[in-house]
């Protein structure tokens, strides 16, 4: 999401031990979910435009997001098993964003999260509520937590979650995709060393970029395979909610002039999986540029980013 500022660049990655084999869905396959923000929002009486533009995003298929302040440690099974039954009555597989890493977003707008005993505890109980016989799931595990991490200061403990996490939840029969950053963020030779240290053999089947941001999908494309390259072979997805209009430099909050990308779907590319809609559109990523807070419906940032689609 941040764009960051250039570092030094580390020694390159040791090998990791990729996923095998093809991606577990198809195109168009994954989870439209009920609960959305752009189901609510269409329950809630909107004007016309806001009805059209929630209309489109509401039949899109789009990540779940679990965070521990709406699906907090007791209750996050059962939001898990509900969304793992909807998937098996649709014939769809469930992607999922696990986001609740102790100082999430290093006290930014989505800052909170658990300490590191409540967050194994309840990325467990994540785990426990899967069910791949029934559905493939597709985890992104905590996006922005690598990209970040060295703003934290606490890099050792925060590889070490991630790693415990990731565990947890390729033993349930996930798909584990950790936070990969974006192109214009850290150099793929600092991201590759950050992902490195993320302890968790055979757990990780790659990185997820562009979550939440805007940059060019022919853009992440050539950036996943230089992480790759580093990486022993991690595959990645790619976040194509917003990608569909201008780009910034810099800016990367509530930016204008987004509008929605690629439709999710498979790719027929050596590292790179697939495009999912990983950040809902419509949803705010703070309290800039007039915007609420972060995750919050925001009907304005709908409008925008659907005009013209259709």
């Amino acid at each position: 999401m941040h764009p960051g500022s250039p570092r030094p660049t580390p020694t390159a990655a040791a090998p990791m031990a990729p996923g095998d084999g093809a991606p577990p869905w198809s195109d168009d396959a994954f989870l439209a979910p009920s609960g959305s923000s752009a189901r609510a929002a269409l329950a809630a009486d909107p004007g016309p435009e806001e009805e059209r533009a929630a209309t489109y995003l509401a039949d899109r298929p789009t990540a779940s997001w679990l965070t521990p302040e709406a699906a907090p440690p007791g209750s996050v099974a059962g939001a898990v098993a509900a969304l793992v039954d909807e998937a098996a009555d649709e014939g769809a597989a469930l992607a999922l964003v696990v986001y609740g890493i102790p100082d999430r977003d290093c006290g930014g707008h989505s800052a909170g999260g658990l300490d590191a005993a409540a967050y194994r505890a309840w990325v467990a109980e994540i785990a426990g509520a899967l069910d791949p016989r029934r559905t493939p799931t597709v985890a992104i595990l905590e996006p922005d937590s690598l990209g970040l991490a060295r703003e934290c200061a606490h890099l050792g403990e925060r590889q070490a979650d991630l790693a415990a996490a990731a565990s947890l939840l390729a033993d349930a029969g996930a798909w584990v995709y950790l936070d990969g950053g974006h192109s214009g963020w850290l150099p793929p030779e600092e991201m590759a060393a950050l992902l490195a240290g993320v302890d968790a053999p055979g757990a990780i089947r790659g990185f997820a970029t562009n979550v939440a941001n805007h940059r060019a999908t022919a853009d992440e494309v050539a950036y996943a395979h230089a992480v790759s390259a580093l990486t022993g072979g991690l595959h990645a997805v790619i976040d194509t909610s917003r990608n569909g209009g201008e780009t910034s430099a810099t800016a990367w909050c509530n930016t204008p002039g987004r509008l929605v990308g690629e439709d999710p779907a498979t790719l027929a590319d050596a590292v790179v999986d697939g495009n999912l809609w990983i950040k809902p559109p419509g949803e705010s990523d703070g309290q800039c540029a007039g915007g609420p807070p972060a995750g919050a419906w925001w009907p304005q940032a709908a409008i925008a980013l659907t005009r013209g689609a259709s």
